[in-house]
């Protein structure tokens, strides 16, 4: 057990890198899929809708403003890959980084769904009949992303430098 976790906090690094990145990635998803293509929502449109120029102007600075979290939370994941990379003491694991990946991802989708759509209210993933249905199932697509990253983690076999 204690090699496993040894193993575990070795990888620390990688981890760490790959959530970084997943948050960033979500972020991204989300704003170009959810907000550009398909237009479902923007950053603040269940609290002001897209009715009149103001609200337009202020929803695109909002989604620019998400836009550049997204992009820090991104920069940070390669710095930290970049110095996981540089360390001799890191194993490296792609099942491990994807799997990283998948849990920032989920987070992003997780704390993003609880904060903007449920207890701010700010926005939901579709506004209309069935919007709490489609911020549940943001929420469960999060939830088990997180869970398969996790188990991808646990399974993966490690290579040494």
């Amino acid at each position: 057990m204690e090699a496993k976790s040894e193993n575990l906090n070795r990888r620390a690094p990688l981890i760490t890198a790959g959530i970084f990145l997943g948050v960033g990635i979500g972020g991204f998803i989300d704003g170009i899929l959810l907000h550009q293509i398909l237009q479902w929502h923007h950053m603040l449109s269940h609290i002001r809708p897209l009715t009149n120029m103001a609200n337009i102007d202020l929803n695109m600075v909002w989604d620019g403003l998400f836009h550049t979290f997204n992009w820090v939370f991104t920069v940070v994941g390669v710095v930290l890959l970049w110095r996981a990379g540089g360390r001799d003491d890191v194993p490296w694991s792609s099942q491990t980084f994807i799997g990283s990946i998948l849990i920032g991802t989920g987070l992003f989708d997780l704390v993003e769904g609880l904060i903007d759509h449920q207890i701010l209210g700010i926005h939901h993933v579709k506004s209309g009949p069935n919007e709490l249905a489609w911020d549940l199932g943001f929420l469960a697509l999060g939830a088990l992303l997180v869970v398969i990253g996790w188990i991808m983690i646990k399974k993966s076999r490690v290579i040494s430098h």
